[in-house]
């Protein structure tokens, strides 16, 4: 893949095969694959779709859940196959990591949301909506005509069609509760555009879709020509955006927006060759942040976020969630059961390996990794481990520092080294 830089030359961008991802020992990356490799982590991700996806979040509820281990535990893995299940139940879905993504600012989080779950995607489905409401199909309109152009070719674009298509609007939008007045106007103006009334120029688009990404060069005086009355969209106000954003996604038809945020442990690097820095101000903003997502969840409808970091993010009482007593104390859990509790907000992969991994279940995981591999072009050595073998890692699961599935991973893929 290449991308065109400002001076027009070409810079290649490497993106890793899933073979070698795999031979790396790293989660493969969202498609079917993610599926061909699970084995196992079914018992919290079937469980939390039916659950979450399928009932809560679908319904209008919202969450927000963390998933942590060793490294090598799946935590990865179990972001991307989750997010192939949402997609499934048609979700929208955005996935980042901390390691690009700047989380002390919920602008960022919010833009790099905007940005995956492709807003006007989303509003071509709400203009789809209207266009049910009025009694018609999206599918019977001609490629390359707006709603209007069509209704005007049928004789129906008078004044009176041209008045419910407004009043649509209105009640989807600017009548709507949850969304903030700016963006259900931006969305309406939006909307309309793509129905072909009111009628709105495409600078004007770029303009009002500039705003909502929270480009700092649009000049708010000209928003104001279109009805708005915006201010720029900061840390302050990102969630609220938010809110509205995920509004959209539901009015257009989708079921909800899950947000998977991975690699949450950078909060506590102190490598300078880290893709982004930390300070200690920094950290306790982002968990600041976080702690305000947490209060503010329940004003939020069809949306789920799951955070993904190592363990020492919630063992390290110094630069850990421990040491902000506002965050921490909204995320302990106050009763630890012997089993592991799939409702609980901290889902520990390393209990649930405990309780759910079996020899069967880690040699059915290698040879589901073998087939794959090989499956990829060029091949590679690897060789499904014996039942005595994933006994082994078992029972010294607990003394080590890397989950099961790495060890599970390096064995299969590290021939007869580890026979």
């Amino acid at each position: 893949m290449a991308l065109e830089t400002a001076s027009g030359a070409d810079v290649l961008l490497y993106t890793p095969s899933a073979k070698e991802l795999l031979l790396e020992g790293k989660a493969p990356g969202r498609g079917s694959l993610v599926r061909e490799l699970s084995a196992g982590i079914g018992f919290l991700a079937d469980f939390w779709a039916d659950r979450y996806l399928k009932e809560y979040i679908a319904s209008g509820g919202s969450k927000i859940k963390f998933i942590t281990g060793k490294t090598g535990s799946g935590k990865s893995h179990f972001l991307q196959l989750f997010s192939v299940m949402a997609e499934e139940l048609d979700y929208k879905t955005a996935d980042f990591s901390a390691e690009d993504i700047w989380l002390h600012d919920f602008k960022d989080i919010y833009v790099e949301i905007l940005r995956q779950c492709d807003l006007m995607e989303c509003l071509y489905g709400c203009a789809r909506q209207v266009i049910a409401r009025m009694g018609y199909g999206a599918d019977e309109i001609p490629d390359g005509m707006t709603f209007m152009d069509y209704l005007s070719s049928r004789d129906m674009g008078d004044a009176l069609t041209r008045r419910e298509i407004r009043l649509q609007l209105k009640e989807l939008f600017l009548e709507n509760p949850l969304m903030d007045n700016n963006f259900a106007l931006a969305c309406s103006l939006l909307t309309g555009g793509i129905l072909g009334h009111p009628v709105l120029e495409r600078q004007n688009q770029e303009l009002l879709l500039g705003w909502l990404r929270g480009d700092k060069t649009v000049k708010l005086a000209l928003l104001r020509a279109l009805g708005l009355s915006p201010s720029r969209i900061t840390r302050y106000n990102a969630r609220h955006m938010l809110r509205s954003l995920a509004e959209a996604v539901r009015i257009s038809g989708r079921a909800g927006l899950l947000v998977c945020v991975d690699d949450v442990d950078i909060l506590l690097s102190r490598s300078s060759l880290a893709p982004l820095h930390y300070t200690k101000l920094r950290r306790e903003d982002t968990y600041e942040s976080i702690r305000q997502l947490i209060d503010e969840i329940d004003s939020l409808r069809n949306i789920m976020f799951l955070f993904a970091a190592d363990r020492e993010l919630f063992d390290n009482e110094n630069t850990g969630v421990k040491s902000y007593q506002a965050l921490w104390m909204r995320l302990q859990n106050e009763i630890v059961g012997e089993h592991f509790n799939r409702f609980a907000d901290i889902a520990d992969l390393d209990r649930l390996a405990a309780q759910a991994y079996t020899p069967e279940v880690l040699t059915d995981m290698s040879g589901r990794l073998a087939a794959a591999v090989h499956a990829q072009e060029g091949g590679a050595n690897a060789r499904v481990i014996s039942r005595q073998e994933a006994q082994e890692i078992l029972e010294g699961a607990g003394l080590g520092g890397v989950g099961i599935p790495r060890m599970v991973n390096e064995r299969t893929l590290g021939g007869e080294a580890y026979v």
